[in-house]
């Protein structure tokens, strides 16, 4: 059965009267002044970001973030209410791309990077019109008229005074690790924002075979999901503790049969192998350590030579398990945080064959230009054809896409700057304890279990559009980290009095070196968005430069939504 619906326009009248009463008599300004002197109830306004639309989900956030307030001010306490606008970070970028049908770094950098940031400055306002319609159409009562604003340079400064308070406990560093990077945006991603962007996909990994040195028809069977990362294979790793055999079998080939010998795990060999082997010997991994084998593709030959280490032999490891695969594990030490460990424990050259945009490099002759992904096929096919595939197999399994451009990610070696949140887990842990968590289960559950398996914070990105990072750096090895607008001016030849503190800007600035008494360069990384929004509660004041009693009393929130 289905009812009539007519449109009451007697309503909609209603509400604008409403909504104007309110407005033409200060009523909101009014229940915060009725208030001024009473106890203080703490609420922080986590910002969104206005060159996106709202939709209904942010209705329902703007009516928690009101309920709440207006209730405990009709309790008798001063609620501040200060609204707040998250504004850098990728998304803001994304939008000016699109907007000027250009795509990726190199083309922002073709169209300039100072009119491409005064681009990101005026689209972060694209929506606000819509976003101040629907808070007051849901009667959302916050302070609009003198928000926040991330990209404002008193924003910025506070947050350069956390960086330097983080930078003095020797809790920020830098470091050349496996981080998951988007190729098509160019910057890693943290592992909050990975974990927003997981899909569940078939690919096809592949059971490939390494021939053995000096053994003739011998060979170590070896299983990857990523074909894309053989071309960089520096070593092969076994579980040393675990049993191994040399199994032989029946291939056969085009000019008939041939008995062809595998080193693989003991428990896989049938199933790898396809047929019943004879077992020609059983040996533990460590056994295997040190044997070398010849590459299954030539493309890193020249690097591995020109670096002076060796490659392509046995390691062992315990991350190696036997619960599928084969029992030896394929080592590209470029492209995996298991891999790196190995590659640096044995001082394997360090090969990394795809290039930052995602696509190989022309060394692979075959495959130059191709993105790494996409050259599966083609990869594999080639290992058919000189008959070093053993077999395909579909595999199912849940992989991580860029969240903002929807890019498969990969897991790549970069430079990046790091915040040590292991080293502050456990005061992390005791925090969390004492917070009221709705619903409860989040605080042992969702986020207890993302901090107890917590990592350092890569906390720099390879942008444009953000909070510069304000570390400067000498040809004499020499960093500085700036914690102020006074200090950067103070240390600085080329500094203006109204200096804009965003890129190209802030590049434009040089520090004199107290070391050497050289030229300093600010390095080119801003830093995540999340730490923009997480420095709300007190760069929203401009804390510690302003503001000193007014955050101080207002610190830790009584309510966060």
């Amino acid at each position: 059965m289905y009812q009539k619906v007519t449109t009451d326009l007697s309503f909609v009248d209603r509400e604008k009267e409403t909504l104007a009463f309110w407005q033409s008599r200060g009523v909101f300004q009014k229940s915060m002044d009725n208030r001024i002197g009473c106890p203080s109830f703490t609420f922080y306004d986590g910002p969104p970001t206005a060159n996106g639309k709202p939709h209904i989900g942010h209705i329902l956030t703007r009516a928690i973030k009101d309920i709440i307030p207006r209730y405990q001010t009709m309790r008798g306490k001063h609620v501040l209410r200060k609204a707040g606008w998250d504004t850098h970070g990728l998304p803001v970028e994304l939008e000016v791309e699109r907007m000027l049908g250009i795509n990726g770094k190199q083309a922002i950098e073709s169209y300039g990077i100072e009119p491409f940031i005064q681009k990101c400055r005026e689209s972060v306002w694209k929506y606000k019109g819509e976003w101040e319609q629907m808070s007051d159409r849901v009667g959302f009562w916050a302070d609009m008229e003198n928000p926040y604003i991330t990209y404002e340079n008193d924003y910025i400064e506070s947050e350069w005074w956390a960086l330097k308070k983080i930078w003095s406990q020797d809790l920020l560093y830098k470091g050349h690790k496996i981080v998951p990077y988007c190729p098509r945006c160019g910057t890693s991603l943290s592992s909050h924002e990975v974990a927003q962007g997981y899909k569940d996909i078939k690919e096809t990994s592949v059971f490939v075979r390494f021939p053995v040195v000096d053994e003739p028809d011998t060979y170590f069977a070896a299983w990857t999901t990523t074909p894309w990362t053989l071309p960089s294979n520096t070593a092969l790793c076994v579980n040393p503790d675990e049993q191994y055999v040399l199994a032989e079998i029946c291939e056969e080939t085009d000019e008939g049969h041939r008995e062809v010998r595998y080193y693989i795990a003991s428990s896989l060999a049938e199933s790898v192998l396809q047929q019943k082997p004879t077992i020609i010997r059983r040996m533990k991994g460590e056994e295997l350590a040190g044997k070398t084998y010849e590459p299954l593709f030539p493309y890193a030959n020249g690097r591995i030579a020109s670096s002076g280490k060796k490659a392509h032999y046995v390691t062992t490891a315990d991350f190696v398990t036997l619960t599928d695969g084969t029992g030896i594990v394929h080592i590209a030490p470029a492209f995996g945080e298991d891999d790196a460990q190995v590659g640096q424990q044995y001082d394997l050259p360090f090969i990394q064959l795809v290039r930052e945009d995602g696509t190989m490099p022309d060394e692979v002759t075959d495959f130059a230009g191709q993105f790494c992904k996409d050259a599966d096929p083609g990869l594999i096919e080639k290992l058919r054809r000189d008959s070093l595939l053993i077999q395909t197999m579909p595999y199912e399994h849940s992989y991580p896409f860029c969240w903002r451009c929807d890019t498969a990610l990969i897991y790549y070696a970069r430079d990046s700057w790091f915040v040590k949140m292991t080293a502050v887990r456990d005061r992390l842990l005791k925090n969390n304890a004492q917070v009221n968590w709705i619903p409860e289960t989040i605080r042992d559950g969702r986020f207890g279990n993302f901090l107890e398996n917590v990592i350092d914070w890569g906390i720099s990105r390879e942008r444009y559009w953000g909070t510069p990072l304000p570390i400067w750096e000498c040809s004499c090895g020499h960093r500085h980290l700036v914690g102020s607008i006074a200090e950067l001016q103070e240390l600085s030849d080329d500094c203006p009095d109204d200096i804009e503190l965003h890129k190209p800007y802030i590049d434009q600035v040089h520090l004199r070196c107290e070391q050497c008494g050289g030229r300093m360069t600010r390095v080119s990384e801003v830093i995540d968005c999340w730490f923009d929004s997480g420095s709300m509660p007190f760069a929203q004041w401009h804390y510690p430069f302003e503001n000193k009693e007014k955050f101080e009393t207002h610190f830790p929130a009584d309510f966060i939504s």
